[in-house]
């Protein structure tokens, strides 16, 4: 399972899993409500271990606590000794209530948040809210493209008939569109059905899956002691369906599936469910998992560490599809 996938058509060469880095919004935001702060040692050493385990590549956005949690990857890279071609950072623009023209204007508050390290892939935050068309968006970025302020664009959250027409305004400006940020689980399996799966195969685009474990129902931690749902945030909690009524005993079956594929490989119920998402849809999927504890990071790291069979591939899909 080591080694490195093409993202879209680009010619960046990322692993299977990257990092999320909304948990590095030092408490400030939206972001604020669900992470904790943490402090400046510990961001280094989460990076570090995701570093160790052969991630190449971090996802952060502006939205992320105002730049905060771009400022916190790039001091926690240069504290690692990574030079600014030795790793791939994506970030995103927010679009709501804004215009087009604040992608042009604030892509120096990235470079300057970034402290040096390229803004490799810039994403739209989104498909709606924003006060330009999609055009207007997607020219934009273009226009950072040829002027190598950015290196690849990227979406997030498009649906199929959304990614076709970036894809097309973007080829029009002689540009291909790289990546689609969506949210694909074990237990959120909808691009199989709604047809941005295949939209992305068709394209050439890669799919970056957030929250690829559920919000932490796929690490069974909280089938093993419910108690822990409590300790958790309210917005997190209220940002889950799975955390809600009988969703944990809904789910308790795939986890159990789960846990005794872990048992045979030695490896945690998280790591499988990694393991799975970066291999049942082939080369189109890629994760990234966030970390807030270094072990989380090295865990995460580790899930390219071993391959599943094609029968437990499609046993955990099929015990998926009853349950979520």
């Amino acid at each position: 399972m080591k080694g490195t996938r093409r993202l879209g058509s680009t010619d960046y060469a990322i692993s299977p899993i990257g990092m999320g880095c909304l948990q590095f919004a030092q408490g400030q935001g939206m972001a604020g409500r669900i992470y904790s702060p943490l402090d400046a040692a510990t961001t280094t050493e989460i990076v570090g271990k995701a570093l160790a385990g052969r991630v190449n590549w971090f996802d952060t956005a502006e939205t992320y606590g105002g730049g905060a949690s771009e400022r916190a990857l790039s001091t926690a890279l240069q504290e690692n000794g990574v030079a600014p071609d030795e790793v791939m950072i994506a970030t995103k623009w927010a679009p709501w209530l804004r215009r087009a023209a604040t992608i042009e204007h604030t892509i120096g508050d990235r470079i300057e948040a970034l402290q040096g390290y390229p803004v490799c892939l810039h994403q739209i935050h989104g498909p709606r809210g924003s006060l330009s068309s999609l055009p207007a968006q997607l020219r934009a970025m273009a226009r950072l493209a040829r002027q190598h302020r950015i290196g690849a664009i990227g979406v997030s959250d498009f649906s199929a008939r959304q990614l076709r027409e970036a894809a097309q305004i973007l080829r029009d400006e002689g540009i291909a569109l790289a990546a689609n940020q969506t949210r694909i689980s074990l237990l959120d399996r909808d691009i199989e059905h709604n047809g941005v799966l295949q939209a992305a195969r068709d394209l050439g685009i890669t799919l970056i899956a957030y929250s690829p474990l559920c919000r932490g129902v796929l690490t069974g931690r909280l089938h093993e002691d419910p108690a822990r749902v409590e300790a958790l945030s309210r917005t997190r909690r209220r940002l889950n369906p799975h955390l809600r009524g009988q969703g944990l005993i809904r789910t308790a079956p795939l986890i159990d599936e789960l846990r005794a594929i872990a048992q045979t490989y030695g490896v945690s119920v998280a790591q499988v469910a990694l393991n799975w998402l970066i291999s049942f849809y082939g080369d189109t999927v890629v994760a990234i998992p966030g970390a807030s504890q270094p072990c989380q990071a090295e865990e995460a790291a580790a899930a390219m560490d071993f391959t599943l069979t094609d029968k437990e591939l499609q046993r955990l899909a099929e015990v998926s599809e009853r349950v979520r």
